[in-house]
């Protein structure tokens, strides 16, 4: 028997998967490059009280971002591996303008993440193309500066890069972003992850934070 209300939260975007209480739930440390706009939309995603949602916003890029989430790890009572289910996320950018973010920098800071048993959420060339994703299938490279006249002529109002109200704006439109972000990552060689541009695996990190959506 369907309980009353879950047809409507689904068709917004809600996972149908419930969360098993008697089974380990765990805590999601998310340390972004941005210390506003991506720590305001990760901190909206409605998930209970466990799993515990930590997200920083603390100001590092690539590498030094990765380096910083190790030392964030060791005080946050984070469990990764040996079959721990706790998980560590670094949200960050390449900005393809600037010299110190090269493809080798970049990509030694997910090879870094990963032999940390980190998960990262890649944006080339900003965070914001995730959000554009939301509206449409977008392939053309276009550097961060232009992303907000973008944004606004699809929320038909001033873009704020440090919204709190993006999440519950674009919520409708998720998992059609979903599915671009997928399909764009499917144009690259999976081995010059810093060549993508544009790419995102943020849909990575959003759908597992779903899969504990407060029902």
């Amino acid at each position: 028997m369907t309980k009353k209300g879950s047809s409507s939260r689904s068709s917004r975007g809600y996972s149908n998967r419930s969360v098993d209480r008697l089974q380990p739930i765990p805590k999601f440390l998310i340390v972004c490059e941005g210390e506003k706009t991506e720590k305001y939309y990760f901190e909206k995603f409605p998930v209970p009280t466990r799993p515990k949602v930590i997200v920083k916003g603390i100001g590092y890029v690539t590498l030094s971002l990765v380096k910083e989430t190790i030392e964030l790890v060791k005080n946050e009572d984070i469990k990764i591996g040996d079959g721990y289910e706790d998980q560590v996320w670094c949200v960050f950018d390449r900005d393809f303008k600037k010299e110190n973010f090269n493809a080798q920098n970049y990509n030694s800071a997910i090879a870094l993440a990963q032999k940390s048993e980190f998960h990262v959420a890649f944006s080339n060339d900003a965070f914001e193309l995730w959000y554009i994703l939301h509206f449409e299938y977008y392939e053309s490279e276009t550097h961060r500066e232009d992303y907000a006249k973008l944004l606004e002529k699809r929320l038909g109002h001033k873009y704020e890069k440090n919204s709190e109200t993006m999440y519950e704006e674009l919520l409708d439109k998720q998992p059609k972003a979903i599915q671009h972000a997928k399909k764009l990552l499917e144009r690259y060689d999976p081995d010059m992850t810093g060549n993508h541009n544009p790419s995102t695996t943020v849909y990575l990190l959003v759908k597992e934070l779903n899969k504990f959506m407060r029902r």
